[in-house]
């Protein structure tokens, strides 16, 4: 059987970029080949690990992942341009997959990062995969900005969230665009954050971190606490940016995961979001004319 050859582009999203694992696992069990890669913020994370051929490894400990633990990976910045370091996430994440320099990977990786100081999108294409994917993910706020190469580097998905520009020379049969800020469904409704057991005072004290930063409060009514408006304004504008880079570099096939369907942080949920990237891949390409 051919197989058809595919560049994959993976957007930017929080949790909500764990719906790629189940994007690449539906494309490489229904005979697509992917050669390429070009990913921004947790896109880029999926997509570099999936280019060093460790997604399966990464897609088990994710799973096995319960909201204490994600808690434990946070390493506190305390004063510097943001609230967490990042260097805790990478190092396991390292000692999990292993690092590799971006150009011996067997497929074609682009990480999409920001320069604070001028506002460009920075292509990063050679260099250590984990490098690369740390200055990816510097969510304003949340992770300090990466020095990379005498650079100050954020999260890409500021200025592209879904880049197909670094694949539109490629020489593959199809594009496929994942966007995991796809418009709102009423049908999937939001539901409590998994609890925490008490029992320690360690446990007490993850309980009141998280609380603090209004991260873990479910009502009827709007959020209205710091981070929320903050991830919410920079949602905004990302879905804005993210609407007319498709717009201008149409992919052959869009994947669409509503921006509701899990909070930014809920890295916990990964069954069900690799799940739904799977269903709604399914459905793209069902409704896709080849």
């Amino acid at each position: 059987m051919h197989l058809k050859t595919v560049s994959l582009v993976l957007g930017s999203g929080g949790a909500r970029g764990l719906a790629h694992i189940g994007v690449i696992q539906w494309l490489t069990e229904n005979g697509y080949n992917i050669r390429s890669i070009a990913g921004s913020s947790m896109g880029a994370l999926v997509g570099g690990i999936y280019a060093a051929r460790k997604l399966e490894v990464y897609s088990e400990w994710v799973l096995a992942l319960e909201r204490v633990q994600v808690v434990r990976l946070l390493d506190p910045a305390f004063g510097r341009a943001g609230l967490f370091k990042g260097e805790r996430i990478i190092s396991v994440l390292r000692e999990l997959v292993g690092d590799r320099a971006i150009e011996d990977l067997p497929i074609s990786f682009t990480a999409v990062a920001t320069d604070l100081r001028s506002g460009e999108e920075v292509w990063l294409r050679e260099g250590k995969l984990f490098d690369a994917i740390r200055a990816s993910i510097a969510t304003p706020l949340v992770l300090t900005p990466f020095d990379y190469c005498g650079r100050k580097l954020l999260d890409g998905g500021l200025v592209n969230p879904v880049p197909v520009a670094p694949t539109l020379h490629d020489a593959t049969d199809l594009t496929v665009a994942v966007n995991p800020s796809g418009p709102v469904e009423l049908s999937l409704s939001p539901r409590p954050s998994a609890p925490i057991v008490r029992g320690n005072a360690y446990r007490t004290r993850i309980r009141a971190f998280i609380d603090s930063l209004n991260l873990s409060k479910v009502s009827g009514e709007p959020a209205t606490g710091f981070f929320d408006v903050a991830f919410a304004s920079m949602e905004a504008m990302q879905n804005t940016i993210a609407r007319l880079k498709l717009a201008a570099c149409s992919p052959d096939v869009i994947v669409e995961i509503p921006r509701n369907s899990c909070s930014y942080h809920e890295f916990w949920r990964a069954k069900e979001l690799i799940a739904l990237g799977r269903e709604r891949t399914a459905q793209a390409f069902a409704g896709a004319r080849l």
